[in-house]
């Protein structure tokens, strides 16, 4: 997987550049804010003019401008102004040069600040020099304290560093909180899972259509009803399997019983002639059952192909037309035009094959059945009709559910698992089954399915 196409990358990678960013700009605010007001060396104006006017005296313009570059290294700007003119150039803001001139004809010590929203101090200080000349120190600050610019930059440096550790420490929390919850719920899921709790599901809702996590957690649960789904399956199939097979079985049981005390060689081969119907309908019920639950299972990697099932039907009335004959009943297939799906032939073959025993059992002898065949709209529907006895219209719901044996049921013999298989193979290839009772009487089934997209019919 690319990270770069990762939404957890992008989280936590956009988290840590917005701490930066907050620490860079909060920094220097907090930093600049602490310097001002924690710290208690104030400079002294006074002796800051003795000082410029000594090394003014000492070393003349040299001198001073040596000393001004010190002082600004040091966080002020300074020089002395002699006769309204300054001695060293001096950086002001206009609207401080612009009130220059009345500030030195005061001819006193003013300290000021121009922008009280600022703690920006402007001084001006008059001192007389050995050689008795007035001078004036005009002084521009930004701070009215004196810092060197090392302190400075280690104590924004230090602001920064605790700043960095707060933040980055609040995000780690942020984004671990972010990812070990959804982890923790998966976790605790898998235990109550392991533990035998197949109804525990992680639900974690309210993460954002891209979230990893959240998109994890929605495959777990999908994981989860499948396996509990899977596992409910089987304990029904083999809970109604166990308790189908119970009557065969007996019989079974009892017809060998009878075989073994019977003296007459005629009657023990018709013992063993019923015993073996009875092991044939165990087959069936078998082969039935396990085709129920691979449909049921939804058929992983199920092979499909276009199949005309209009051609599959004629097929089916054909193999089913000596069972029919030997009892007179009728088929009439009304199939005009192809009709190709997407499936398996198999599968397709098994419940057209259901649909017309299961009519086939239910028909009075010298009856008819109709083989119907629709196209329209993009679907297929097959059409089973019977002529027997119908259904009552309250179980007409029930005829799909496995081992489902209606009022009708002592009319043929069967497992009452046709119809479901027919049921599973439509809802595998994305059809629907309905029955209902024919105006006239008898059943009719229909098993409707999409017909092939063009590119699929060849």
């Amino acid at each position: 997987m690319n990270p770069f196409k990762s939404s957890l990358y992008w989280r936590v990678l956009l988290s840590f550049c917005a701490v930066n960013l907050v620490v860079l700009v909060a920094g220097g605010f907090l930093a600049q804010r602490f310097i001002e007001y924690t710290t208690a060396v104030e400079i002294d104006w006074s002796a800051l003019a003795q000082s410029a006017d000594l090394a003014y005296e000492q070393g003349g313009r040299a001198g001073l401008d040596a000393w001004a570059t010190r002082q600004r290294h040091e966080g002020v700007e300074a020089t002395l102004f002699e006769n309204g003119q300054p001695l060293h150039p001096i950086r002001l803001p206009p609207s401080i040069w612009r009130s220059l001139p009345a500030m030195l004809a005061a001819d006193r010590g003013i300290v000021l600040r121009p922008w009280h929203n600022l703690r920006v101090y402007v001084a001006v200080q008059p001192v007389t020099g050995a050689d008795g000349q007035l001078r004036q120190l005009v002084a521009f600050s930004r701070s009215h304290t004196r810092l060197r610019p090392q302190t400075r930059e280690m104590i924004l440096l230090g602001v920064q560093l605790v700043l960095s550790l707060l933040f980055i420490g609040l995000v780690g929390w942020w984004v671990a909180r972010s990812v070990a919850r959804p982890v923790q719920a998966l976790r605790a899921t898998a235990r109550r899972m392991a533990a035998g709790d197949l109804s525990a599901r992680v639900d974690h809702r309210g993460g954002a259509p891209h979230d990893e996590l959240a998109q994890l957690a929605g495959d777990f649960d999908a994981m989860a009803e499948r396996i509990e789904a899977l596992v409910a399956h089987d304990r029904r199939v083999l809970q109604d399997l166990s308790h189908e097979l119970r009557s065969p079985l007996a019989r079974l049981q009892l017809i060998i019983d009878l075989a073994q005390r019977g003296d007459d060689r005629d009657e023990t081969a018709r013992y063993f002639a019923q015993a073996e119907q009875e092991i044939a309908r165990l087959d069936r019920m078998a082969g039935e059952m396990l085709a129920l639950s691979r449909l049921e299972g939804g058929l992983p990697g199920m092979e499909r192909e276009p199949v005309d099932v209009a051609e599959l039907l004629r097929d089916c009335a054909a193999r089913a037309r000596l069972e029919a004959d030997e009892r007179g009943i009728h088929l009439r297939l009304d199939a005009p035009t192809p009709a190709v799906v997407s499936g398996s032939a198999i599968l397709l073959d098994r419940a057209l094959d259901n649909l017309l025993s299961n009519a086939i059992k239910f028909s009075p002898d010298g009856g008819e059945i109709v083989l119907g065949v629709h196209v329209g709209a993009g679907r297929v529907t097959l059409s089973v009709r019977d002529h027997g006895p119908g259904v009552p219209p309250d179980e007409l719901a029930s005829l799909f559910q496995p081992f489902f044996r209606g009022s009708n049921a002592p009319r043929a013999d069967g497992h009452g698992l046709g119809l479901a298989i027919v049921q599973r193979v439509a809802k595998v290839h994305g059809g629907v089954v309905h029955a209902s009772n024919a105006a006239g009487g008898g059943l009719e089934v229909q098993l409707e399915l999409p017909l092939a997209a063009v590119g699929e019919q060849a």
